[in-house]
């Protein structure tokens, strides 16, 4: 759809956004040109564009949908706000240098993000369902009575193995990282010495056993002869729901990571008390804090390529925008490549994406029903696990659910709960391209397919609920997660696997463009795409702007 109106230098740029609500007006003039033009709204993209915009740059970021947020968007219907995307965070409120990258992010830019806190979720398996804690201690009961005696041993093994490696996997900071040499002083020279001491303090075998971090974590798994089946999927499980893959094909330094935010003394659960909107939220209001602009229902057509050069993007309305210093797309790698002309696009950097394997899509239910009749200690996030012998990449298997209302009251209307039910990156799209949204071939599988989200659900909120008393019901599959995100086949992600390929960098064969999200280093997932997005934003800036920045947040 064209933003373009009756003033040929007027978009439509984003106002405000507060709780969910989404406030537009014309008021920001587009003088055809910035410093630096990003392509997409996603957490990653934020994040770059609001850093770039407090290191003093001049940026706009241009964003195809109507909301903010991409994959982190919510949106509003009949009073019930869904989350479209990530609902299962941790870290978000912490500070200093180990701190979580968006949480990281959000200090740089002076925004808080008022969350609720939580220690558990409920765990549907074969072999019963628990309310499994977070923590050092409490999971270790849950083990003994549907794991055994072998599992807690085995879980324990894990946990003196893996915690020691955190002081390594922890010790850069997120935020000191830049995709150039300039990294040396702001991530290696600053931090040597509390890198240093933290291999000291490990000991010569957990030191060694640091060397992993880059590897697969069921490396670190065969090392210590885990081999209790239930640990096994347990931690195929948690490798899963953090990046997409299983414990085969996920960065060990991601698994430690999460084991320092989960299992160490005093950890909890997050989630903001307005909802992923309210991540997206205080991101906008970091970057035009800081003088940055963002352009909704602006679709890039293309990225314009001048003497081997990114100089701008056009978009579908047929207005140019300049990139005087670089454009950054936060598109997938898919969709970045059909933005570029194909003269300009080297043969290895298309035949590299082209041959990237992908993680499949997903299917999506969401809910808004009526509390009453409804246990009132539901929780917020439940997890189905129908088939342990399937493996937890198998579609239609492992349905995720989360309930915020529980939390936060104010994302329903009084006594009601909003539920949003997806079955993450299991789903293939084969099933569905080519399909009309507006046949009964697509209605009937639609319904086909989102039976196990249903009887998920079910399961998890007990007999007070009934499929026929929600006032609102949403089934989303593939072709939804294409449309509505712009996703190259609706997948989640590439499906990279440690120790055999890595992510990109962010820097790309033609000058001046970069990339960021979850096609980059490090990776799927709201840590790491706020990640990427720092990473390109450090790395358009001076090494002394930068080290500035690390000395105002104390890290």
């Amino acid at each position: 759809m064209s933003t373009m109106m009756a003033a040929p230098n007027l978009v439509r740029c984003y106002s405000s956004y507060r709780n969910g609500v989404m406030k537009s007006k014309w008021k920001c003039k587009a003088e055809g040109e910035a410093d630096v033009v990003v392509i997409g709204s996603g957490v990653g993209g934020l994040c770059c564009g609001a850093l770039l915009a407090r290191y003093g740059e001049d940026v706009l970021v241009v964003e195809s949908h109507d909301q903010p947020g991409g994959a982190a968007h919510s949106f509003d219907i009949k009073g019930y706000k869904f989350d479209s995307g990530p609902s299962l965070f941790s870290g978000l409120q912490s500070r200093g240098p180990q701190a979580n990258p968006l949480a990281q992010v959000l200090d740089a830019l002076g925004e808080t993000l008022p969350c609720a806190t939580y220690d558990s979720w409920m765990v549907h398996i074969p072999e019963g369902q628990f309310l499994s804690r977070i923590g050092p201690t409490d999971f270790f009961k849950d083990l003994q009575q549907y794991a055994g005696p072998n599992a807690v041993h085995e879980w324990r093994k894990l946990l003196d193995a893996v915690l020691p490696l955190s002081a390594a996997a922890m010790a850069l900071p997120p935020l000191s990282i830049r995709g150039d040499w300039g990294v040396l002083s702001t991530a290696a020279a600053r931090y040597a010495p509390s890198l240093f001491k933290s291999f000291l303090q490990m000991g010569p075998r957990t030191a060694l056993g640091a060397t992993k971090l880059l590897r697969p974590f069921s490396e670190i798994l065969d090392d210590l002869q885990l081999k209790d089946p239930f640990i096994r999927n347990w931690i195929d499980l948690l490798s899963f729901l953090l990046a997409g893959v299983k414990a085969n094909a996920v960065l060990s330094a991601e698994m430690v990571y999460m084991f320092a935010e989960w299992y160490k003394p005093g950890c909890c659960l997050e989630y903001p008390l307005h909802g992923s909107a309210a991540i997206v939220d205080a991101l906008v209001r970091g970057l035009e804090k800081f003088g940055g602009r963002i352009s909704l229902q602006s679709h890039v057509e293309n990225i314009v390529v001048e003497n081997d050069r990114a100089i701008g993007v056009k978009l579908r309305s047929g207005q140019f925008l300049r990139a005087k210093k670089a454009v950054v797309s936060n598109a997938s790698m898919w969709d970045t490549l059909k933005l570029l002309p194909k003269e300009a696009v080297a043969k290895s950097f298309s035949e590299r994406i082209n041959t990237t394997p992908q993680c499949d899509s997903f299917m999506h239910l969401h809910l808004g029903f009526d509390a009453e009749d409804i246990p009132s200690d539901l929780g917020i996030h439940h997890i189905v696990v129908n088939d342990w012998e399937r493996g937890v990449d198998a579609d239609q298997n492992v349905v995720l659910i989360s309930i915020p209302s529980v939390l936060s009251p104010n994302l329903a209307p009084h006594g009601k709960h909003v539920l949003h039910a997806y079955m993450p990156g299991t789903e293939p799209f084969d099933l569905w391209e080519g399909l009309d949204r507006r046949s009964a071939e697509y209605r009937n599988l639609k319904a086909e397919r989102s039976e196990v989200m249903w009887k998920a659900v079910e399961r998890a909120v007990g007999g007070g609920f009934s499929r026929e008393k929600c006032e609102v019901k949403l089934v989303g599959s593939p072709l939804t997660h294409e449309r509505f995100l712009r996703r190259n086949r609706g997948t989640y992600g590439p499906a990279v696997q440690a120790g055999k390929d890595t992510f990109p960098g962010h820097s790309t064969p033609i000058p001046q463009l970069y990339c960021c999200g979850d096609s980059t280093f490090p990776g799927i997932g709201i840590p790491a795409v706020a990640a990427s997005g720092a990473i390109v934003a450090n790395s358009l800036v001076s090494v002394s702007q930068h080290s500035n920045l690390l000395d105002a947040i104390g890290i």
